[in-house]
Order: structure tokens, then sequence, then C-alpha cells
């Protein structure tokens, strides 16, 4: 079974979100919400099929991407997160939430050697319009 299958969500820390957003949106054309932007595109075995990949600047001192300390966050897409979980626990790899459920899918972290906070996500593209819930604080 596949692990991951894409990338979902690129997400940075910044100190002013809403300028960052703006200078991306003025130089390099990004249709910005409150929250950034979602690329859409179609999927590789099914191209009658969204996907979406999320771009999305932080407060520097947003505590979203504890226990890392990082400056950053990658979200991969998953397609079994259940799955998933099981067999990294089994492999030893830290996993530092429980799955959350939400609309447009399920969530959970985990933290690669160099202490990185990664976020996996099984998403619900039928419902997943645009990310609308991801935490900026």
């Amino acid at each position: 079974m596949k692990r991951v299958n894409s990338i979902g969500g690129i997400f940075f820390k910044c100190k002013n979100p809403d300028k960052i957003k703006e200078w991306y949106s003025k130089h390099l054309g990004l249709n910005n919400d409150k929250y950034g932007t979602s690329f859409e595109w179609r999927q590789a075995d099914d191209n009658s099929k969204k996907g979406f990949t999320a771009w999305s600047p932080f407060k520097d001192d947003t505590k979203y991407f504890d226990p890392s300390t990082k400056e950053f966050m990658i979200n991969y897409r998953v397609e079994n997160i259940e799955w998933l979980v099981k067999e990294l626990k089994k492999e030893g790899v830290t996993v530092v939430d429980e799955i959350e459920t939400y609309e447009y899918g399920k969530f959970v972290h985990i933290l690669d050697p160099e202490n990185n906070k990664i976020e996996l996500w099984e998403p619900n593209d039928v419902e997943f319009d645009k990310i609308t819930e991801v935490k900026t604080k």
C-alpha cells in the first residue's frame, strides 16, 4: 500500500502573514484567502478527480508546529491514515497526536529524526473545496 502520494501543503512561519500573502499575491499571482491559497490539480490515476495542495504562512509565534522549533511544516497526502499510523508506530516513528477528522479529511502529526513536525493528511477531496480550517494562530 502506498504511504505518501503527494504533497498536501507547505506551511511556514513569518513575522506578518498578511503582508507575506499580499506580496505573493501582487508579485506571484497567488489568490489568497485569510489562510493562504490552495492549488487545484487533477489526480494522475483518475483525472476526473481533483486534488489540492495548500500554501499557508503562519505567524512566527504559532504553536501549531510544536514540538518542532523549525520554521516550516510540510503536509503529505496519504491514502489510509489509520493503517499508516499503525505501521509508523511499529517502526518506532514518533506520532505526536491522535488522528483528527474534519469534513475535508483526517490529520495526524509525526516527527522525523531531526524533529521536523510532519502533517499527514488523508484528504476527502469530494468535500474539500479549499482548506478553510487551517490553524493560523
